[in-house]
């Protein structure tokens, strides 16, 4: 589906006006169901990496590819007609220089209709940020906790503590003024959070961070428990999806054993209905 036939979405430009106007709301997504389950409600709608570890079991974010991405991304396109779509750009894909960024961004939003990118980094990744967007791909930035650099980050820990809190706000003043529409804030203090949603002018997207940030994202098997590997601090359960089908399974496995699922309603009879019965 291309982007055109997403006339109701917003696009970049929108949802950087939404600066200090009500909270943007927004969910990870990786198929059409669920897609279409968050498209009423979302502004906007990340085909995220986390994919990765969310629906193939990879340790991290760093072994997704541009195809996985190319793949999800045109899922989650056909489930959406209200939300604007913006995708991930995976590891490898952005940091050897601009060129090479732009060319697998053009491609990522060429081939499943996304309306921006998203990547990550701060200071070191500004000028590649001002070159996408010179050349028409609204990018959406990722500062803090960055989880394609766990590596040298050592893990999943809160950022921008004590010393580090300057550099994170340095980040943040570098990607909006290279020119991304909006800033994604992870795992950082609440502080520092509501400082920089003060002092930068686009919208900040708090996963993490601040009540405070002018939007908010999860993601979506999180949120709904589906996804119990761990628990992240900053995750509200609103449901135990995950609880929910393990049950449902286990009653459908002990209805099968014992020969009570099929029931006489779910079989087919030797001969056909007579017209105007039921099947």
């Amino acid at each position: 589906m291309s982007a055109t036939a997403r006339k109701k979405a917003p696009n970049a430009e929108d949802i950087r006006a939404r600066k200090g106007g009500t909270p943007l709301v927004s969910l990870t997504a990786y198929t059409t169901p669920v897609a279409k389950l968050m498209d009423a409600h979302c502004d906007f709608v990340l085909v995220g990496d986390s994919v990765g570890m969310v629906l193939h079991g990879l340790e991290s974010t760093l072994g997704v590819t541009m195809e996985m991405m190319v793949l999800h991304g045109q899922a989650v396109s056909r489930g959406l007609n209200n939300a604007m779509m913006v995708i991930d750009m995976p590891f490898a894909s952005y940091e050897l220089n601009p060129a090479e960024a732009f060319r697998n961004a053009a491609r990522l939003m060429a081939e499943t209709g996304a309306g921006a990118v998203k990547l990550e980094g701060g200071v070191e990744m500004a000028e590649t940020i001002r070159f996408l967007v010179r050349r028409g791909i609204p990018v959406m930035a990722h500062i803090g906790l960055t989880p394609q650099s766990i590596n040298t980050l050592g893990g999943y820990k809160v950022q921008g503590r004590d010393q580090q809190a300057q550099a994170i706000l340095a980040d943040a003043h570098a990607v909006a003024e290279a020119g991304a529409f909006s800033v994604v804030l992870e795992k950082i203090p609440q502080g520092l959070a509501d400082r920089i949603t003060a002092e930068v002018a686009i919208p900040t997207i708090g996963i993490g961070a601040s009540a405070g940030c002018d939007g908010q994202i999860l993601v979506v098997d999180d949120m709904l428990g589906f996804f119990t590997a761990f628990k992240p601090k900053f995750v509200k359960r609103y449901a135990d999806l995950g609880q929910q089908a393990e049950d449902a399974i286990a009653e459908y496995a002990a209805d099968v054993r014992s020969r009570t699922f099929p029931a006489d309603e779910h079989v087919f009879a030797d001969h056909a209905p007579a017209k105007g019965s039921a099947t």
